[in-house]
């Protein structure tokens, strides 16, 4: 909106202080009819449209030069960056049948036409590799469907984050870890995957700190928070079955919480493990990890996943959260609670945190990943690119 008058005011975020309210609104009124009744200037009359062809070549230079003047031009995310030179975006195009200026989706709030060869310059420069194509191009698939409400989170206060849970056979192909310590870094396909997502949305869709994304405090589960599921180890379907999908099917679930949690149970049983979950269970949860031991104990007592979610919800905490007044907590919704199988050897339980459909209507959302023709040439490629650690 060119030449939009915008006006200033003092009332705090979110208040819930009618005395400060009223005085804020008071002190803004006048300005606020002013600007509403001034007759637009020409430039308003007619703003004139911004022209020019971005260059092809952004910058020459060293490594350490590249990285700097990316840093420079808000481009990166603090970490360095690999240049996205014609040759590696070329690579990074062979993950994908689908044409360089193919547009997947547009991307608020810039409304930025993400086409593949953006999605490619982006995960060139966060370190993904070819294999990683499919799952990006499906995310921002996910995130363009108005289920997600991406629109909402993205630019929220709220500091969430983009949760990606991959299934089917490609999380073997690609090294996803869907083990002991799948939400730390040190695997390619996590970390690179959630951080080319981080730099797909502020690159493309133009989500910039403290500019449109207003995340209060932040969260660092945006440079990556990308997980698979443990489907060998679960005694459960998939998520991705029980999401419609067939066990070959190669799929993202995405939403987007706003804290993670860790506890152990308070016993090792099913009712130890099904009350700790209820405990920390509220409208806002949306995805419970349980490590396998955990699943395996829940099954061999004859729970299954939909067992799980409906004890959760009959015996969790209520929580009203003050701002949202049409939210209804005696309520929770079972069908967008995420009951994923992951994590190692251990008793921890994994928990995180967003908002129920009752506040933005919104709900998990699972794309199809869909592989390039090449697929198996591309993975027998990249298969041995994986860490093979000392012994002490």
């Amino acid at each position: 909106m060119p030449g939009i008058r915008v006006i200033g005011e003092s009332v705090a975020c979110e208040s819930t202080v009618i005395s400060e309210i009223e005085e804020g609104v008071a002190a803004a009124i006048k300005d606020v009819m002013e600007a509403l009744t001034r007759p637009l200037s020409p430039e308003e009359k007619s703003p004139k449209q911004q022209t020019g062809k971005t260059p092809r070549i952004a910058f020459k230079g060293s490594l350490q030069e590249v990285n700097q003047f990316f840093y420079r031009k808000g481009w990166g995310d603090g970490l360095p960056i690999i240049p996205p030179t014609e040759e590696a975006v070329a690579e990074m195009l062979t993950g994908t049948d689908l044409p360089p200026d193919h547009i997947v989706a547009t991307i608020i709030p810039r409304k930025g036409k993400a086409t593949i060869e953006k999605i490619a310059i982006n995960a060139v420069m966060a370190g993904a590799l070819p294999t990683h194509m499919p799952v990006l191009i499906a995310t921002v698939r996910a995130f363009a469907d108005p289920k997600s409400r991406f629109d909402t989170f993205e630019v929220s206060t709220g500091s969430w984050a983009p949760s990606l849970t991959i299934n089917g056979p490609i999380r073997r192909d690609i090294h996803v870890n869907c083990g002991s310590g799948a939400l730390s870094p040190g695997n390619i396909a996590n970390s690179a995957i959630g951080r080319a997502v981080g730099l797909i949305v502020k690159n493309i869709g133009g989500a910039r700190k403290a500019i449109e994304d207003m995340g209060v405090i932040g969260n660092p589960g945006k440079y990556s928070l990308v997980i698979g599921e443990d489907e060998e180890a679960s005694p459960w379907e998939p998520l991705s079955v029980e999401r419609g999908f067939t066990k070959e099917d190669n799929t993202v679930t995405v939403f987007f919480p706003n804290t993670f949690i860790q506890t152990v149970p308070g016993g090792t049983d099913a009712k130890g493990i099904l009350d700790t979950l209820a405990n920390m269970g509220t409208t806002s949860m949306s995805s419970v990890i349980l490590i396998p031991s955990w699943a395996k104990v829940l099954s061999s007592e004859g729970y299954t996943k939909q067992d799980v979610k409906e004890y959760i919800a009959e015996h969790r905490k209520v929580v009203a959260i003050p701002g949202f007044p049409n939210t209804n907590p005696a309520k929770m919704d079972t069908e967008n609670l995420m009951i994923l199988v992951a994590g190692g050897p251990g008793s921890f339980i994994g928990l995180l945190k967003s908002v129920g459909p009752g506040f933005f209507e919104n709900a998990l959302v699972t794309k199809k990943i869909e592989l390039p023709k090449n697929w198996d040439r591309l993975v027998a490629k990249y298969k041995n690119l994986k860490p093979i650690y000392e012994r002490y």
